[in-house]
């Protein structure tokens, strides 16, 4: 809290009557109300700027000649475990970016380790440059038809309310647990109406989103198209547009970005790996993408900040004027959203900066339970009377997988897969220690024609998942999961030839960002001299066991018909 001395000096540092901390001379300021581009020194005391639009002078001062000003960047929600790193490796890979504020939903490693893994989160934000903000998961398990590690239920929750980096209630991803009135669903919206509560609803429309909003979810980031888009602007749902890794919108929801719903619109990445964001960036990526399809240029700039803070209640922050947060991306160009340095709370970022930073212990580590598989465990017998199998359909940069169907021969161990067409297994294997459960089927849309992809980062509940050619590489790529304590792994012809270990609850690595792009890199190129043909073929492993995103999906309880909310029989 700024101490009354702290607060006098910036009232006469704006002034100009004392030097300010900080002065940023001679930049451009981008007004994301207006557009206006305005040359003008910043001026900035402690974390706040006092003043615009005058000369000031300062105790350190920075060039801002031939540069753009905009207010920092805000990611309106992630999983910062989806980047595969920790919380403070996460800051100090995507600050660069101009991303000041992130407002993060640690579901995952909760799905793992319950209030333990929202601790962890919590003690991390303490530390980070960035302002992470939490909002706190609402469905630990994300829905009763898989195993996950832990269950969290209101009572687990409100000791966390009054963290001061709190913001909500995270996503609601059982949407049809809340039209159908579930009662501990219904407990934690209650005990969150005067807070913010995130939206997860897939293609819900009509009067079944009018009852999901009657319970005062405001936000939705899983909007597929702009038709889907624009109904729930109408009924006073704010959009996030969602640029991840394997969720890719951008390019169908950028037409819903104008004058009109700038106000009603942010960005959000979901899950975002190091290896895209040292490829193509963050949210400056999506800001660059918007602006070249001609989307109006502050209005992008106004969606990335001030929008965003004023849709999730950050009522300090996103313009860049006297009084505001001194969060501040400086670009060298705003039509291509070139990044050069970063202001976060009145702080140029430098690695010294980062250096400062207290480490916060692993947890979660030997989260990894499950027992060694054999091959056998992967044959699939077919049912008497049945002709047609149900495969799940995957297509790139969508986590909606689709329902199909196939025939399929048998051999000695059962169904085979069928790779002239594109048909493989699929297997989800619980690793929490619960009951050992394994679930099986087929999946059409990876390019496999030999070998195995396991992935112990599976949403929501984060059991071990498979995809293979045969059973004998998808056993071994599991048991070198084992191994590890969690990771990625790809299995070719009786060898391992690619892994990343990702020990921290199965779901992150304690080594820098770099490593992890560099292993990234040696899977990515192991997959696909397996035939795989997906760009981010692990992050589409980790969606095959999401039983809330439609339409066909696969638990360590079975083939789930995400459309009926029941098991495929």
């Amino acid at each position: 809290m700024t101490s009354k001395a702290q607060l006098s000096r910036m009232i006469e540092a704006g002034q100009g009557k004392i030097p300010a901390d900080l002065v940023i001379r001679d930049v451009q300021l981008l007004d994301v109300i207006t557009g206006a581009v305005t040359p003008t020194d910043i001026a900035i005391v402690g974390d706040r700027i006092v003043g615009t639009h005058h000369r000031y002078e300062g105790e350190a001062e920075i060039d801002g000649h031939g540069r753009f000003a905009v207010p920092g960047f805000i990611d309106t929600h992630l999983h910062i475990e989806s980047s595969l790193v920790t919380p403070l490796e996460f800051d100090r890979c995507v600050l660069p970016h101009g991303v000041t504020t992130v407002i993060c939903d640690p579901h995952e490693i909760a799905n793992v380790l319950g209030a333990e893994g929202i601790s962890y989160f919590l003690d991390c934000s303490e530390q980070t440059i960035m302002d992470v903000r939490v909002n706190l998961s609402s469905c630990v398990p994300a829905t009763a038809f898989e195993t996950s590690g832990a269950a969290l239920e209101i009572e687990d929750l409100l000791p966390f309310r009054e963290h001061g980096k709190v913001i909500g209630l995270a996503e609601m991803m059982n949407f049809a647990g809340v039209l159908a009135l579930d009662p501990g669903i219904i407990a934690k919206l209650w005990a969150f109406q005067d807070d913010h509560i995130d939206g997860h609803a897939p293609l819900l429309s009509g009067y079944g989103l009018n009852g999901y909003l009657a319970a005062g979810i405001r936000t939705d980031h899983e909007a597929t198209s702009a038709a889907e888009a624009r109904e729930k602007l109408a009924k006073g749902m704010a959009i996030l547009i969602r640029e991840g890794s394997v969720s890719k919108d951008l390019d169908v929801l950028a037409e819903v970005l104008d004058e009109n719903s700038s106000s009603f619109v942010a960005l959000c990445t979901d899950d975002r790996n190091p290896l895209d964001i040292a490829e193509e960036g963050h949210l400056d990526s999506s800001i660059r993408r918007l602006v070249a399809k001609g989307r109006p240029l502050h209005h992008v700039y106004r969606a990335a900040s001030h929008s965003a803070a004023r849709i999730f209640g950050l009522k300090d922050r996103g313009l860049l004027a006297p009084g505001w947060r001194a969060d501040i991306a400086l670009l060298d160009s705003l039509e291509d959203c070139r990044v050069s340095d970063v202001i976060s709370a009145g702080r140029l970022v430098t690695p010294e900066l980062f250096a400062e930073r207290q480490p916060v212990p692993p947890v979660g580590l030997g989260s990894v339970k499950a027992k060694p598989v054999t091959a056998g465990a992967f044959v699939m017998q077919n049912r008497p009377g049945r002709n047609e199998t149900p495969v799940i359909g995957v297509k790139p940069g969508l986590i909606l997988t689709f329902r199909e169907s196939a025939t399929l021969s048998t051999g000695d161990n059962g169904l085979e897969p069928d790779l002239a067409a594109d048909i493989i297994k699929v297997a989800v294997i619980e690793r929490h220690g619960r009951n050992g459960n394994i679930g099986h089927g087929f999946v059409k849309g990876f390019g496999l024609k030999r070998g195995a992809i396991a992935s112990s980062v599976g949403h929501d509940s984060h059991n071990i998942t498979v995809v293979g050619a045969n059973d004998a590489d998808m056993a071994l790529a599991v048991n070198r999961l084992i191994e590890l304590g969690g990771g990625f792994a790809v299995a070719d012809g009786g060898a391992v030839t690619a892994e990343l270990a990702l020990p921290i609850a199965g779901l992150m690595s304690p080594e820098p960002f770099e490593t992890v792009a560099h292993d990234l890199h040696g899977l990515r190129d192991a997959a696909k001299a397996l035939g795989c043909t997906l760009p981010e073929p692990f992050l589409q492993v980790a969606f095959l066991a999401l039983p809330v995103i439609p339409h066909l999906k696969m638990t360590d309880r079975g083939l789930f018909d995400v459309d009926a909310f029941d098991f495929v029989s």
